[in-house]
């Protein structure tokens, strides 16, 4: 395991989960919303997103941790560069509360998050909400996806159903010679627990 795709529906734990396997393995994390919201929320095209990626994926030759989704401007092609798909598959429950948590503790702390951007009321209430975005497309998500995994067959597709799955499956990450570029055996990480945030 050295290229790996964290994927699942929004609020599903992605972000969090993606940075302890990529620490566990010592190999750079990327997160697909950086690369896909410039400053003033704009937007990258499908041509901009799949450069930015490429480039980013050509830069981790030892290995890397991708977070996201984005297949309607990416297609497969993270999927064909991966060896194992880490796909969390929550409860649509669980999505709803991680949401309305999350959205409000960036509203109230105006978090920073990528480029400049901070989630505002319009985002929250509007056309374009992230709570709506749960709410419409949480089920949908095993079905769009069951099919793209079963295009690519050389992945290794690890289903992980709760936060006691998640947290099992981190802990049972050991970063080695082969996972994380180094020579030695004496390079295994031991980190902290991973703990949900």
């Amino acid at each position: 395991m050295r290229r790996v795709d964290v994927i699942g529906p929004s609020c599903a734990g992605k972000s969090t989960t993606a940075r302890a396997i990529a620490s566990r393995l010592r190999v750079p994390y990327i997160e697909l919303d950086a690369l896909h919201h410039g400053p003033n929320w704009r937007e990258a095209t499908a041509e901009e997103l799949q450069a930015s990626v490429r480039a980013a994926l050509d830069a981790a030759p030892e290995g890397w941790v991708v977070d996201g989704n984005y297949f309607g401007k990416l297609g497969d092609f993270v999927l064909r560069q991966a060896d194992t798909v880490v796909w969390l598959d929550v409860p649509y429950r669980t999505a709803i509360r991680r949401v309305l948590l999350r959205t409000a503790s960036r509203l109230v702390k105006r978090v920073e998050l990528w480029n400049g951007n901070r989630e505002h009321l319009r985002l929250t209430f509007g056309r374009d909400s992230i709570v709506l975005w749960v709410l419409r497309y949480h089920r949908g998500f095993a079905a769009k996806w069951e099919p793209r995994l079963t295009a690519n067959p050389h992945l290794d597709v690890v289903r992980l159903r709760s936060a006691r799955d998640v947290r099992a499956f981190v802990q049972s990450i050991q970063a080695t010679a082969e996972t994380s570029g180094s020579s030695s055996e004496s390079a295994r990480q031991n980190t902290p627990p991973f703990v949900e945030t």
